[in-house]
């Protein structure tokens, strides 16, 4: 491909979508990729009730509405897996779809998380049929049945609540007691048919005749005390991994793969920038993504600017 681009952003969540707004309406031409549907980890929230402006609003029509305005600013979209980034003058980006790289003057890597997993037994083998990590998508399979979430957090609290709705019994097991909002918790833990379990460690998924059947736990620190809540399915929300993989040979991530970056979203090597979840920082929402993809295609048209290319 010898298109060469202004600004190359790889995701299309809050972080990428934005950055792909303020570049354009910066005059910059602007590529985005993503390896699925634009609105990243977004899709999968039911409510949004802490977006500005919003009130209330359902994750997946916030994100279309994200990408429409993208679009009809002329921002271009390419479904494709980024594998490697190489630096020079223009930035080339390989993917695995594509045989030759797309070419873009700067980058930003706006690539999200994914879901982190216990590894523990049963984990794998229930994967996809009785493990799941989005209550939106695999919720209403179990409507008026028995289900364990693990983890405690706000992801937990808001799935939980949710989920609260369709089935019989939300029993939620966490490492430590409900660390998410206070008012949702309260809430959450008011429900008659919920009931938390703070405090253990999950150590089993059981499966009889390739199904699961019950959640095995106990006392997080001694590991006794152990109890099995039978149940039909689970969901996991214990945390987050980036989805940087590729940016190994970049050296710009820390250990646990977050891509470093200063105020203005700037990554040690010229013209690379991120932003959004996958960057090192404090807290990751919707609205700091958002912030994140404006600074990160100011400084990239800033970057133009500075090379003098008109």
């Amino acid at each position: 491909m010898d298109k060469k681009y202004d600004l190359v952003i790889i995701g299309a969540g809050p972080a990428g979508l934005t950055a792909a707004i303020y570049g354009v309406r910066a005059n910059l031409s602007v590529l985005l990729l993503d390896k699925l549907a634009p609105g990243g980890n977004v899709l999968n929230t039911n409510e949004i009730e802490n977006y500005p402006g919003f009130g209330k609003i359902n994750g997946a029509e916030l994100a279309i509405k994200m990408y429409q305005d993208s679009q009809n600013l002329g921002a271009e979209f390419e479904y494709a897996t980024v594998t490697e980034i190489v630096d020079g003058e223009y930035k080339k980006v390989y993917t695995e779809e594509f045989e030759n790289p797309f070419l873009g003057l700067s980058v930003i890597i706006a690539t999200g998380t994914r879901p982190r997993m216990l590894n523990i037994p049963g984990e794998a083998e229930l994967a996809g049929v009785n493990v799941s990590w989005c209550a939106i998508c695999d919720g209403a399979k179990y409507k008026d049945k028995d289900v364990v979430i693990c983890g405690g957090g706000n992801s937990a609290i808001d799935e939980g609540t949710y989920l609260s709705t369709i089935v019989n019994k939300l029993t939620l097991v966490s490492d430590f007691d409900l660390t998410g909002d206070p008012n949702s918790a309260a809430y959450l833990r008011s429900l008659d048919n919920v009931e938390v379990k703070p405090y253990k460690r999950i150590l089993e998924f059981i499966v009889e005749d390739g199904h699961l059947s019950g959640v095995r736990f106990a006392d997080k620190e001694t590991l006794e005390n152990e109890e099995i809540v039978k149940c039909d399915g689970v969901f996991e929300y214990i945390g987050a991994l980036p989805n940087t993989e590729f940016i190994n040979p970049c050296s710009i991530g820390n250990d646990r793969g977050y891509i470093i970056t200063d105020e203005k979203m700037r990554t040690n090597i010229e013209g690379i920038f991120a932003a959004g979840d996958c960057r090192s920082k404090g807290l990751r929402q919707i609205v700091t993504a958002t912030n994140d993809g404006a600074i990160a295609a100011q400084e990239a048209w800033a970057y133009k600017k500075s090379k003098h290319i008109n």
